[in-house]
């Protein structure tokens, strides 16, 4: 989720707020902000829709209590649930919700998240290896590193990370273990650093970020929870509703990529004369390609560099 550390903006909010624009116009339109964070689209969005409702999603329950106080001018338009977006269509049945006019996914990790020492979803400060975003759950980064087995903690750095150099990260994790379990950010950081040949090292910034992406991934069931939560959100929107996307790495992108380009797609079988009613595009893309920041918001805000914007709406009902 990108916000800036200083300001707290939202990364792209006025092209999102432009993209969103026409469908939350309605009376009556309710938008699900699937990422809250620290409420950064959703204070703009509200504050530009004075009778949008929100659904604000979030796992982590300290965004959740931020955000509440964040959005008290907005309260009687909000509801605010602790949950993991993936839970989409039950939080809209509990709501007696069959559609919503707008969703918005900020997905990956808050500004606020990486500037909490504790969190250790940073691999810039040392911090015991933690990266949960939901506090609750069972299983850490250290538990990962200290119990994952070779063969294992590669396939997750190089599945979750692409990282080039994952078996030899994982054999030196692995060694290093012996030793004492792993417990820090910065022990973790230095293992990459010297598992990394030196020529690599030299380009692509930090060497630890590839593996800290896809500990955290891992951690948290990123790319699991998004392929589950993709369909539901597309499945929720109404005719005329919009869907917004901002990834930060080439894996989410790619989900996100897939699952519109399928619900934009004619999906006729080749070599009828005319297309079925029910083989039309339900979606229609309205970026070409993924939008990037503007040079001037890089500026601003240097964490939202690796931001891929996209958004469809939904021109057909599903048959």
């Amino acid at each position: 989720m990108g916000t800036a550390a200083a300001a707290h903006l939202p990364v792209m909010r006025e092209r999102v707020l432009e993209l969103l624009a026409p469908a939350l116009d309605p009376p009556e339109a309710v938008l699900v902000d699937a990422t809250l964070g620290r409420a950064g689209h959703a204070s703009a969005l509200l504050a530009a829709h004075p009778n949008l409702s929100l659904i604000g999603i979030d796992t982590d329950a300290t965004a959740i209590e931020e955000s509440r106080q964040l959005l008290t001018s907005f309260s009687t338009r909000v509801t605010l649930v602790q949950a993991v977006y993936d839970e989409l269509p039950q939080i809209l049945a509990d709501m007696g919700l069959a559609t919503v006019q707008g969703v918005l996914f900020d997905l990956g990790v808050s500004s606020p998240q990486l500037d909490d020492p504790g969190r250790g979803f940073a691999y810039s400060q040392d911090a015991p290896l933690d990266m949960r975003m939901n506090q609750a759950g069972a299983v850490t980064a250290a538990d990962v590193l200290n119990t994952y087995p070779a063969d294992q903690l590669a396939k997750v750095l190089r599945d979750y990370g692409e990282e080039r150099y994952a078996r030899r990260i994982a054999d030196a994790i692995i060694r290093e273990r012996t030793r004492g379990p792993l417990a820090s950010t910065a022990r973790l950081a230095q293992i990459v650093r010297d598992s990394i040949p030196a020529p690599a090292r030299r380009t692509g910034g930090n060497p630890a970020k590839r593996t800290f992406q896809a500990l955290r991934i891992e951690v948290n069931g990123e790319l699991d929870a998004l392929h589950r939560a993709l369909p539901a959100a597309l499945d929720a929107i109404a005719v005329g509703g919009r869907i917004v996307t901002l990834a930060y790495h080439s894996l989410e992108d790619r989900a996100v990529k897939r699952e519109l380009a399928a619900r934009s797609a004619d999906t006729t079988p080749p070599g009828l004369p005319v297309s079925l009613d029910q083989a039309l595009p339900q979606f229609a893309q309205l970026t070409r390609g993924a939008e990037r920041p503007s040079p001037a918001e890089l500026a601003a805000n240097p964490r939202a560099a690796p931001a891929r914007l996209r958004a469809a709406e939904r021109i057909r009902a599903a048959a």
